[in-house]
């Protein structure tokens, strides 16, 4: 790999899934403005609408999730489109 192109920033970040309230700690350089106490250490934390704990294609099921309702705005074009 090429060196000096990766960032030097990484830190372990909690994701917590707002769909399931899963929450999950990886290695990222993503910059946060909340943080969240899990067992007593403080983490950066970022909040993400789906993850691998909620996605159909994981889960099985099919679960409609829509926090911005994109999906109602989707079908009302639709409809007045097929008027």
């Amino acid at each position: 790999m090429k060196k000096g192109i990766h960032p030097e920033t990484y830190r372990l970040v909690a994701f917590k899934d707002m769909s399931n309230e899963h929450v999950f700690i990886t290695r990222s350089c993503i910059a946060t403005k909340e943080t969240i106490d899990i067992e007593g250490v403080t983490y950066p934390l970022v909040k993400v609408e789906i993850s691998n704990t909620s996605h159909p294609f994981y889960t099985g099921k099919m679960k409609l999730v829509d926090t911005a309702g994109r999906v109602d705005k989707y079908y009302q074009r639709y409809k007045k489109k097929q008027n």
